[in-house]
């Protein structure tokens, strides 16, 4: 069975939704219906207690319906048998109640009470959810609600089914039962009287039971027209109408009052409908049942005692004629002589005798009509009343019989002739004596009760009146003959309400403008005001003479005269009611006569004041004549004193106010005096003057109206509200039309002169809105009585709305203050600072007195009216941003816990409706959500962290948010999250509910908590969403883009969310982990290895994609669809235009409201000029209607455009969050992210991809392929062994061939798009760089191929067979990437290099980067020809010689050119490398040399040494050497050309590269002496690779220099001797476990002394340079001092072999480990990590497996660098073994040269020899298979200089 609330949310989705029902929606709702049917037939009728559940509860063990056995301890039985006695429950179910409450409350830690009253509310909530349920159902049938007529129909079936089996007895049955004091009613005295609704509110039990059998009263009316009630349900609702009107008497209830209006609206109804027969298809049962109607009649007729209860019945009996009547003219005329028709008439005459001898029409007027209760009652429910009592009085009147009673009854009250006395004398008026209700007194007569009884039914449902010829027949029937001013009165009353439309304002203008009546028109309202303004004024031109006193009768006319004339101009038609009214002058001419009766100058202004809106014209008219006639306002000097008396009275608004009606306590002259100027203000335009000639009136309201009027005595409390509103409204326009400025900001400037003086600023110099800010910022008057009107509270308000007659015009003074305040918040500060301290800003105001802050915040509890809770929200939103402890304010007044509930409150009722709200500026929802947004950044304890119940007594981060057991707005969050009900209407607040959950979850303050919560398992809130508005198809454009406008919006917020739960989750929190998990598991659709769990979407994948999720394959992962969803990329077209302003989401959008107001000052100012007609106005008209809706229509593209960058900016986020931090929990990684780089390049390439979209997936993909890029470095995630292998490293996650050709071409695409810039040109060429990077990288670079091969020798019989199909398919993507770029190559090349000329300098560099990589994969030399034709290549070097700072090199400017400058340098050398010889020779052909030798940055001095700076760039790293940039890249240029340098070519004296070179090196002697000065024991790899490069090119060049002026060959020799005397831990230093950066260092300085070798093996061999064997003492400070001797050789090949042999160990060791990694323990495999791994990408809870893959990684990568170290060390040693050899085989020189010496001693030689001997036999032992290369040719050289050696001792 569905539960009530499940039952009532259905039909509320279907039936009361903006759009149909859909087919799904409509099959639900049937099939809830039908489950429910036995709940509707027992409607609150439960099972009661019983003797044995009773035993059962006491025995504390209790088995539920479809549960397991429940225990219970003492507490729990306890509460279920006081709610069991208290509810008349049975014992399990209150059990049952129990579990629920605990469900959806959390019980643990609460009282029992608190228990008790929890329980006992979730039933009556049940139950109230039943009751609505039914009675919406009854609704949607009744009423014309625009539904679908066969679901209308199928509901209906059910419905006349559930009544026709009983369910309207029960109705009635229900009413009576539950108004009694029982259990299952009110309850007993010894029963709780409070319990806790459903927002955790204490609610009275009697005001929850009233309101049930006020729905049930409803629902009685409701099913009298489904179907027709029998006879016996007549009766009983008659008894219960009279039990029901017995507890009216004397009391002020409203629910019992509507409860009693019901049950006689339900009989009301019941006898006119089945008299009509207005059902369809539906025969009357009343009409036909002649007992009934004669048992009936004798019930009905006996009279009571009881006035209020005989007032009720008269009612009845009046329905009861008109039924009567009905039947009567139903039957057949043969029939009408029949005795049941006599005495039908009989009872029809008897029963109308009664009906107006009683007078019911005034009982209608005074118990029902006029009553707080009626007019507060359901709106849909008072208009069926109405349309019911229409149609009773349609047939009434229509009648014969009843219109002769009628007309008898209108001769008998025109028959009462009344004497026409004064109204009331002057004399009378001061002495307040001159009340109309003590100058005549009248008991009403019926006809005069009737007409006005007519005139409440039209007044409040005007569309009754089309068609309705027979209420306008009536109308001329009793507009005839009136004798009697009271009948006169009533008529004009009824005619004033018929004008209420403009249908009958048009009918009665002409039934009084023509000669339908004789004495009654238009011509006799004129005449008689004529008659008495002639009367007064010659009066007053006769000295001595006393004005005429006013006739009370003619006065009471002519108010209702008017009354009829306000209504017809204001309903009438616009067009028609210009011409109705000509000449309203007369209207003005009583104004200014003090005898004239106050209620009538009220009448004459109000009538006034509908003119104003006839015409602009019209408007200035008024203006003329109020200054012409009406009384003056004099505002005397001292206007800040209101108690001040004038010494000469003036016969003004204030003597009239104070002196007369202050008297006669009735103010409508001041109300109505008020009201008029206030709509004349309202039409003004001109807002220049900021008020200033409004002045007097303003000072005549604020010091002689509003400020006394709580002192003053009112006769009609309904009066003291109008004047307070109107007073109200005309401060609250002064604050709304004119503005405060810095104008204002001396308005107070000299406040010590004027406090000394004791009077405010002349009246002239006064501005109202200035005026108004000083009194609230002062706490005087205005903010007095303002608070006054406010400090009651919300309680006050809600009682005397409900049960006051005065009770809306009391809201609206509630309304229009709180308006003022918000009003003065939004302009107190602005003036704030320049008026204190004499005034401070109203919150400050506010602050003294807590009771004020507290009163104004909790009218967000009242809901009859929604503006007065959106002011409250206003104010909270206002005040929490100034006041920093608001929070602790309301903890201290106790109001905190209220007030939290009642915000919650206010949020859920608003996502309860189902009307879509429009203007968000007006929704309470949305400003609770901003202000709940708006606040969580400020200081805590904030009004967020207070509305969310967030510990505001202690620290808010240790906060444990439990909102099932707090009801806050968290909960109603949460839960409206949760259900997402009401799509359409809640929109918006589920986009703030995941926005504010974003926002909390990124505050540092409640961060934890929150993550705390959503992660936790009862919640599963990632997923659930993840899979519900994640991926759901989005709402058409062309039907509800403002819903697709949101609904991108919450995806973008949920996104952002998941994406900082995965980026901060704590992985070490399991409820974090797990949650972490689900997401990755469910957007990737991956099964998770990590922590020893596996992880798999399943359970939110369909069946057929679980097998594919368990394998680890990729179908389409959600991530992708989540992009891909809806044409997410497609964008509507917008321009832009107008006036605009930021909508709620910070989009800047345009006015409308502005934009037409413009468009129409343009158009006047046009018209002005060149008087246009009719016909180009209209055309003007429809001009303006299309520009507004093309401005609506952009306002939502726009909205939509930003919508969706929102979108994917959040999509973005997961994704790159997910790989870069979490991709390491999935399975089969690069697939996943070549689909999501292949998706992102696919959509930044579409057309309709817009540029900020562009960069935004150019960034995802750049992720992602940089992601790729590190894949080799990841352990492969498709192993499922605990072995690992060097194939593993082989076989690397690399992309297939065609994956790469795809992602190039799409690539190519996008950069080649139409629409473009620079900012997406710099990520797409950086996306290039890095596929280049990758395709390169198909290996670990780190790891050398020989070791690859050598490993997989024994894994694998055809391992070289692997690694050549590597290589092969290497070159074939290199090929491929070619050929793909050739077929773009034009264009390409033309974007690129515009870009390298003409951009940006980080465009430049990018640029040439990408040129750079272009010419890597150039096979054909096609792009060095391109570059060299477009003259590419010319202009780098004409920028590299024209480079120079500007601003010394310290700004990014500069810094960014240097790097300009750097990859200039690095395409070059790129070139020369590319393209060998021959790129060089191009290079060099156009003056290289030259342009890089005029650089000038080559030419600074140098900042110190090199490896002191810092490597850093930025804005604020002025300290880096900015040559640093520069120099490396132009020395490993430099070297690239002495490739061209040909050793045969050595006595060549015109070799012109030799020159240039040798030139260069001196033109830059410093830079080079300054690195060959550098110490190596430190130096850094940048500074081992200058002095590498230094030396390679000496090397290679100067000894083509026949001099040594510059000392270079000294200081090569220097730092030979420098480095050939170190011992072995030169090369390696630490033996075991060096770290990544010093093995280069070893591979740096071994390469530097091969380099040294190398040039000293070519001075011994071509330039014939003799060595030394050792030094003597007589070499001292000469020349061949420098000279490395022949002994320093062979200690360092000493040192030499120990190297080797030390390198070949510890790699041979490292070989043998890595075979065996499957042998090793974890602890050795750590032992290796932390040895010569990088800790950065090994975690400790990784599992072994993963651990080995990094440590057998980690050891291949130092064999490689030991390997390479060997090469160069074997290299070395050969050549010094050369250098030797060559010595000894030319022992004497033949031909000396400046480099000859002596050889030595014979005893040097021999002592030599013997020092050598032992290491040429070390390095004989050099093992092949340790060292891993070919030792033949090495150990011959060393053998045969062994023998030479042995023949030298």
């Amino acid at each position: 069975m569905v539960s009530p609330k499940q039952l009532l949310s259905v039909i509320e989705s279907t039936l009361l939704a903006r759009s149909p029902p859909t087919a799904a929606q409509r099959i639900e709702l049937i099939h809830a219906i039908r489950q429910s049917l036995p709940s509707f037939k027992a409607l609150l009728s439960y099972p009661p207690p019983k003797p044995s559940d009773r035993a059962q509860v006491q025995s504390k063990e209790v088995r539920l319906p479809d549960a397991g056995p429940i225990s219970l301890d003492d507490q729990d039985v306890q509460i279920a048998l006081k709610l069991s006695e208290d509810l008349h429950l049975n014992e399990i179910d209150c059990v049952h109640l129990i579990v629920s409450a605990n469900q959806e409350w959390g019980l643990l830690g609460r009282e029992p009470l608190e228990i008790f009253r929890l329980a006992a509310g979730l039933w009556y909530t049940e139950r109230r959810d039943l009751l609505t349920a039914i009675y919406t159902l009854l609704r949607a049938v009744v009423l014309d609600q625009g539904l679908d007529v066969d679901l209308v129909t199928d509901i209906q079936s059910y419905l006349e089914d559930l009544i026709s089996s009983g369910l309207r007895q029960h109705l009635v049955s229900l009413i009576k039962e539950l108004s009694r004091e029982e259990p299952r009613g009110l309850g007993g005295p010894s029963c709780e009287s409070y319990f806790l609704d459903s927002k955790g509110a204490l609610v009275e039990r009697k005001a929850v039971i009233s309101r049930e059998r006020l729905i049930l009263g409803h629902c009685l009316v409701l099913s009298i027209l489904v179907e027709r009630p029998s006879s016996k349900d007549i009766k009983d609702i008659f008894s219960a109408l009279k039990e029901s009107a017995a507890e009216l008497s004397g009391g002020l209830d409203s629910l019992k009052h509507q409860i009693a209006y019901s049950l006689l609206f339900s009989l009301v109804i019941a006898f006119i409908s089945d008299a009509l027969s207005t059902v369809p298809n539906k025969a009357p049962v009343l009409s036909q049942d002649a007992s009934f109607r004669r048992e009936f009649h004798e019930i009905v007729m006996v009279a009571g005692n009881d006035t209020v209860v005989e007032g009720f019945v008269d009612c009845v009996r009046l329905a009861w004629v008109v039924h009567l009547i009905m039947v009567q003219d139903g039957n057949d005329a043969k029939e009408a002589l029949t005795s049941t028709l006599s005495n039908d008439m009989k009872s029809v005459c008897s029963c109308l005798d009664v009906v107006f001898a009683n007078n019911v029409f005034q009982f209608w007027l005074d118990k029902i009509f006029h009553t707080a209760a009626y007019q507060n009652d359901d709106e849909d429910m008072v208009y069926m009343y109405n349309a019911y009592l229409h149609k009773q009085m349609t047939c009434f009147l229509s009648h014969p019989l009843a219109r002769d009673k009628v007309k008898e009854a209108k001769e008998k009250a025109m028959a009462m002739l009344s004497p026409y006395r004064p109204a009331a004398t002057h004399n009378q008026m001061i002495e307040g004596s001159g009340h109309p209700q003590e100058t005549y007194e009248t008991v009403r007569e019926p006809f005069v009760s009737l007409l006005e009884f007519v005139s409440e039914i039209y007044q409040k449902e005007p569309e009754l009146l089309s068609g309705n010829d027979v209420i306008w027949t009536f109308v001329k029937f009793a507009g005839e003959d009136h004798t009697n001013f009271q009948t006169l009165v009533a008529f004009l009353k009824m005619l004033s309400t018929l004008a209420c439309n403009p249908e009958g304002a048009s009918k009665v203008f002409e039934l009084l403008q023509g000669k339908t009546f004789r004495l009654i028109g238009w011509s006799t309202l004129f005449e008689c005001i004529s008659i008495y303004e002639d009367k007064f004024r010659h009066s007053l031109q006769s000295p001595g003479a006393v004005l005429p006193e006013f006739q009370e009768g003619d006065a009471k006319a002519l108010v209702a005269y008017l009354n009829v004339l306000k209504q017809v101009v204001e309903n009438g038609n616009p067009i028609e009611r210009k011409n109705w009214f000509a000449d309203i002058e007369p209207l003005f001419k009583l104004l200014s006569y003090e005898n004239v009766p106050p209620y009538l100058k009220g009448a004459l202004r109000n009538a006034i004041a509908t003119f104003v809106q006839v015409s602009p014209i019209m408007k200035d008219t008024i203006w003329r004549y109020l200054e012409q006639y009406d009384l003056p306002v004099v505002v005397g000097l001292n206007v800040g004193n209101s108690g001040s008396v004038m010494d000469t009275q003036v016969y003004d608004m204030r003597f009239e106010l104070n002196e007369v009606e202050a008297r006669r306590e009735q103010y409508p002259s001041t109300i109505s005096f008020i009201n008029l100027l206030n709509s004349l203000i309202a039409e003004e335009r001109d807002v220049s003057d900021r008020g200033r000639r409004f002045i007097g009136i303003f000072r005549f309201i604020y010091d002689h109206v509003f400020g006394p009027f709580p002192q003053r005595a009112y006769a009609d409390p309904c009066e003291k509200w109008q004047l307070v509103v109107a007073c109200l409204k005309h401060f609250q326009m002064m604050l709304s039309m004119y503005d405060v400025g810095d104008e204002d900001s001396d308005a107070v400037t000299d406040q010590s002169h004027i406090s000394a003086m004791g009077h405010s600023s002349p009246i002239h110099m006064q501005l109202p809105v200035v005026e108004v800010l000083k009194d609230f910022m002062s706490g005087k008057a205005l903010f007095r009585n303002i608070m006054g009107i406010l400090l009651p509270g919300v309680n006050f308000l809600i009682t005397e709305r409900t049960n006051q007659i005065y009770g809306q015009l009391l809201e609206k003074a509630v309304q229009l203050s709180l308006e003022i305040i918000v009003l003065v918040m939004e302009k107190d500060a602005i003036v704030s600072d320049f008026w204190r301290p004499l005034y401070q800003p109203l919150d400050v105001i506010l602050s003294q007195d807590p009771n004020q802050v507290v009163a104004l915040l909790e009218y967000v509890r009242y809901d009859f009216q929604p503006q007065i809770q959106l002011c409250s929200i206003k104010i909270l939103s206002i005040l929490s941003s100034r006041m920093v402890g608001l929070s602790q304010l309301l903890l201290r007044s106790h109001s905190a816990n209220g007030l939290i509930e009642d915000y919650a409150a206010c949020l859920e009722l608003r996502s309860e409706e189902c009307q879509i709200i429009e203007d968000s500026s007006v929704d309470p929802g949305v400003l609770i959500m901003q202000l709940l947004i708006d606040n969580i950044s400020r200081p805590a304890p904030n009004i967020t962290h207070l509305l969310l119940k967030f510990d505001v007594d202690g620290p808010v981060e240790r906060t444990l948010l439990q909102p099932k057991f707090h009801y806050s707005c968290l909960k109603v969050i949460l839960d409206m999250l949760d259900k997402l009900s009401k799509p359409d209407a809640n929109a918006l607040l589920h986009e703030f509910g995941f926005q504010l959950l974003y926002e909390l979850c990124v505050d540092p303050l409640t961060s934890a908590p929150t993550m705390d919560l959503l992660c936790s398992k009862k919640y599963q809130f990632f997923v659930k969403h993840l899979n519900s508005i994640g991926v759901a198809p989005l709402p058409k454009r062309n039907s509800s883009q403002a819903l697709r406008i949101s609904s991108l919006h919450q995806r973008a917020w949920l996104l952002k969310l998941l994406a900082v739960v995965l980026h901060s989750a704590d992985m070490i929190d399991s409820n974090h982990r797990e949650a972490c998990q689900s997401i990755l598991s469910e957007i990737f659709g991956q099964r998770l290895t990590e922590f020893g769990t596996h992880y798999v979407a399943s359970s939110f994948l369909p069946q057929s994609d679980e097998k594919s999720a368990a394998t680890g394959a990729i179908n389409k992962i959600k991530v992708l669809e989540l992009l891909e969803a809806e044409d997410i990329l497609t964008n509507p077209t917008t321009s832009g235009a107008g006036i605009y302003y930021h909508s709620e989401r910070g989009d800047r959008l345009i006015d409308l409201a502005s934009f037409r107001d413009s468009l129409w000052q343009k158009c006047n100012l046009y018209n002005s000029q060149l008087n246009s007609g009719e016909a180009e106005l209209n055309e003007v008209r429809e001009a303006i209607q299309q520009l507004l809706r093309w401005g609506w229509k952009y306002n939502k593209n726009l909205e939509e455009q930003a919508a969706q960058l929102h979108m994917l900016t959040s999509w973005s986020q997961i994704v790159e969050v997910s790989v870069s931090q979490r991709i390491s929990l999935l399975e089969n990684r690069s697939d996943i992210l070549f689909q999501l780089l292949d998706a992102s390049l696919n959509a930044s390439g579409s057309p309709d991809c817009s540029l900020k979209m562009a960069q935004i997936l150019t960034q995802v993909a750049l992720t992602c392929m940089a992601k790729l890029r590190d894949e080799r470095f990841v352990f492969p995630s498709g192993l499922t062994s605990d072995t690992v292998t060097c194939l593993d490293i082989i076989m690397t996650k690399q992309l297939s061939t065609g994956a790469c050709h795809s992602i190039l071409f799409k690539l190519i695409m996008a950069i080649l798009r139409h629409e473009s810039s620079e900012a997406l040109r710099r990520r797409q060429y950086a996306l290039l760089l890095s596929y280049f990077q990758y395709c390169r990288h198909m290996l670990d670079s780190d790891v050398p191929t020989a070791i690859l091969q050598f490993l997989s020798v024994d894994e694998q019989d055809d391992g070289d067979f692997d690694l050549e199909k590597i290589d092969k398919d290497q070159a074939e993507l290199g090929h491929a990437n070619f050929a793909i770029l050739r077929k773009e190559d034009q264009a390409i090349l033309n974007l690129v290099i515009k870009d390298a000329t003409q951009g940006s300098e980080s465009v430049k560099t990018m640029s040439l980067y990408v040129l750079d990589a272009l010419i890597c994969v150039d096979h054909e030399k096609f792009f060095l020809s391109q570059l060299q034709s477009r003259g590419f290549l010319r202009a780098c070097f004409m920028n590299i010689s024209n480079f120079s700072y500007q601003d010394g090199g310290f700004s990014l400017d500069s810094m960014q050119r240097l790097c300009t400058l750097e990859a200039t340098l690095s395409l070059l050398l790129r070139i020369s490398h590319k393209y060998g010889k021959s790129g060089s020779e191009v290079l060099f052909s156009m003056g290289c040399l030259q342009h890089i030798s005029s650089c000038r940055v080559l030419h600074l001095p140098m900042k110190g040494n090199f490896r002191h700076l810092d490597t850093r760039i930025g804005k604020n790293s002025v300290d880096v050497d900015k040559q640093r940039m520069v120099v490396a890249p132009v020395l490993r240029f430099v070297f690239s050309l002495t490739s061209l340098v040909d050793t045969s070519e050595f006595f060549e004296v015109k070799n012109k590269v030799v020159r240039e070179i040798i030139e260069f090196i001196k033109g830059h002697q410093m830079l080079f002496d300054q690195i060959l000065q550098e110490g190596l024991l430190d130096a850094d790899e940048l500074t081992m690779e200058l002095v590498n490069i230094v030396v390679g090119i000496l090397c290679k060049v100067w000894p083509y220099e026949e001099s040594d002026e510059y000392g270079f060959i000294q200081g090569l020799f220097g730092m030979m001797r420098a480095l050939f005397c170190r011992d072995p831990d030169i090369f390696t230093s630490i033996q075991s476990g060096q770290s990544e950066i010093q093995q280069k260092a070893d591979v740096s300085i071994s390469r530097l002394c091969f380099n040294l070798s190398s040039y000293l093996y070519f001075l011994v061999t071509k330039k014939s340079l003799k060595l030394q064997v050792s030094d003597s003492p007589s070499d001292y400070r000469t020349a061949a001092s420098q000279q490395p001797t022949l002994a320093l050789l062979v200690s360092f090949l000493g040192s030499l072999s120990t190297a080797l042999e030390r390198a070949a160990e510890e790699k041979y060791l490292l070989l043998n480990k890595i075979k065996d990694i499957n042998e090793l323990s974890r602890q050795e495999v750590d032992e290796i990590i932390n040895l010569y791994g990088s800790q950065d990408c090994a975690s400790s809870s990784e599992n072994i497996q993963k651990r080995r893959y990094i440590a057998m990684v980690s050891m291949c990568r130092v064999v490689g660098q030991r390997s390479r170290l060997i090469m160069l060390l074997l290299l070395l040693a050969e050549n010094l073994m050369n250098i030797i050899l060559a010595h000894f085989q030319d022992s004497h020189s033949k031909k000396g040269i400046a480099y000859d010496t002596r050889l030595g001693t014979k005893e040097d030689l021999h002592l030599l020899c013997g020092e050598l001997i032992p290491v040429l036999e070390r390095l004989e032992l050099l093992s092949e298979e340790k060292t891993g290369h070919s030792l033949r040719v090495f150990r011959r050289l060393a053998r045969s200089l062994k023998e030479m050696s042995i023949q030298k001792l």
